[in-house]
């Protein structure tokens, strides 16, 4: 692999983690409990799981150039992969279960934040 796309993707990589370190403040600060950040399990990594007392979030994090190059990054593919990876979690932390469970979306552009509560559905 050349240097030049070693070096955009490990800069992309950078971004992705400070896009998801900037989500997880704002949710601190939104009084949200961090459970766990970039979680890795057998169906993939979650970016984020927060939590207060009724809640369980599970947030995927994009940061593009734009809010819609964001937006439209959720494929459906990454979307049954986060709610496989969720249902793994689930199974092994039994603590973090909520009387509530949503699924959100978190756009990062230039600095900005855009959540987007309930984005992902749990069929």
């Amino acid at each position: 692999m050349n240097t030049q796309i070693i070096a955009k993707r490990r800069n992309a990589e950078i971004r992705g983690r400070q896009a998801e370190d900037a989500v997880a403040a704002k949710c601190l600060a939104r009084g949200f409990d961090i459970l766990a950040q970039r979680l890795r399990t057998k169906s993939g990594e979650i970016d984020l799981i927060i939590a207060d007392p009724g809640t369980l979030i599970f947030v995927e994090v994009k940061s593009r150039s734009s809010f819609a190059e964001a937006a439209y990054a959720v494929v459906p593919r990454q979307q049954r992969r986060l709610l496989d990876a969720a249902d793994l979690v689930l199974a092994e932390h039994s603590n973090w279960h909520r009387p509530s469970m949503r699924f959100d979306v978190a756009l990062v552009c230039n600095g900005k934040i855009e959540l987007i509560e309930d984005a992902i559905r749990y069929h």
